[in-house]
């Protein structure tokens, strides 16, 4: 299985609907792979907060309708990173969207841990309250459905010999409780789109390989290049296997990543070394006698 990260550069020169073209430019670049991944809030950019009411949209606005064609013109499953949701009832929310080769959107899932303690994102943003999964079928095939944990809701498709992909974004990466859940829910893969700042690439890095070891599952943490507002980006996307193992790694500037991942090595790990039999806390079944 084939995945791209997609490491691109925000300049604040650029604007979101220019940048929207360069990205689906760069998704269709990835024919061939059958999962592609874009950053966090690349539209805007992460730390672009007096921008966030002005670029706010639906999860059907348009990132979807540029990103949806680019998905199908490319025949991959898109995880189109996030963008800045506008609910409804007025709410802003950091939004990833999920979508199908079809160019279907499969699965939404609304940042719960918020950056910025008492400023930014963490006062002008709602914070989700649920964990998504998505289970893939591979490039070319009957799209999935989106999974709420805890919803009871089912699948579409199986997984066949695809992954089952967890859900999360940037700063959701220091809260190990939310990947615990997320493999409860059968998730086998994490993908984090960030944008997370140059100044802590090291707790970037240290955190998705711990995030694999512990959960026994890939991480494929997908950051920004460039600079948000100021802020510079670490970028260094990577990718780890369920054993730690560091896959690959950009540098600082746009990059696309592109790694073989194999999905049988996350039952194969786990069995190898079931460590996860072995929980005490949170545990969803009972822990052996």
């Amino acid at each position: 299985m084939r995945a791209s990260l997609i490491q691109i550069a925000v300049d604040p020169d650029e604007s979101a609907n220019s940048r929207r073209v360069r990205a689906a430019s760069l998704v269709r670049e990835q024919r061939g792979a059958d999962l592609v991944v874009l950053p966090e809030l690349w539209p805007v950019g992460a730390f672009a907060y007096q921008s966030f009411e002005d670029e706010s949209e639906s999860p059907t606005g348009p990132t979807y309708e540029v990103m949806a064609k680019a998905a199908a013109d490319a025949g991959v499953w898109l995880h189109a990173g996030s963008i800045v949701e506008k609910a409804t009832d007025g709410t802003l929310y950091n939004t990833s969207l999920v979508l199908s080769p079809a160019g279907e959107l499969v699965g939404t899932y609304r940042k719960i841990h918020r950056f910025g303690f008492d400023k930014g994102e963490a006062v002008m943003m709602g914070a989700g309250d649920e964990l998504v999964t998505v289970p893939l079928t591979g490039a070319g095939t009957e799209a999935g459905t989106g999974t709420e944990a805890g919803t009871g809701t089912e699948a579409g498709t199986e997984a066949g010999s695809g992954l089952t992909l967890g859900l999360a974004t940037c700063y959701d990466l220091r809260f190990p409780e939310l990947f615990r859940g997320l493999v409860d829910a059968g998730a086998q893969a994490f993908v984090v789109p960030a944008g997370w700042p140059a100044r802590r690439r090291e707790h970037w890095t240290l955190l998705a390989r711990a995030r694999a070891v512990e959960n026994q599952a890939y991480v494929l943490a997908c950051g920004t290049a460039g600079t948000h507002a100021g802020v510079e980006q670490a970028g260094h996307s990577i990718v780890v296997d369920p054993w730690g193992e560091v896959l690959a790694e950009a540098g600082p500037d746009e990059e696309v990543l592109t790694v073989e991942l194999d999905p049988a090595k996350v039952a194969t790990t786990r069995e190898q070394f079931p460590a996860l039999k072995d929980r005490l806390l949170g545990l969803a079944t009972p822990p052996r006698p």
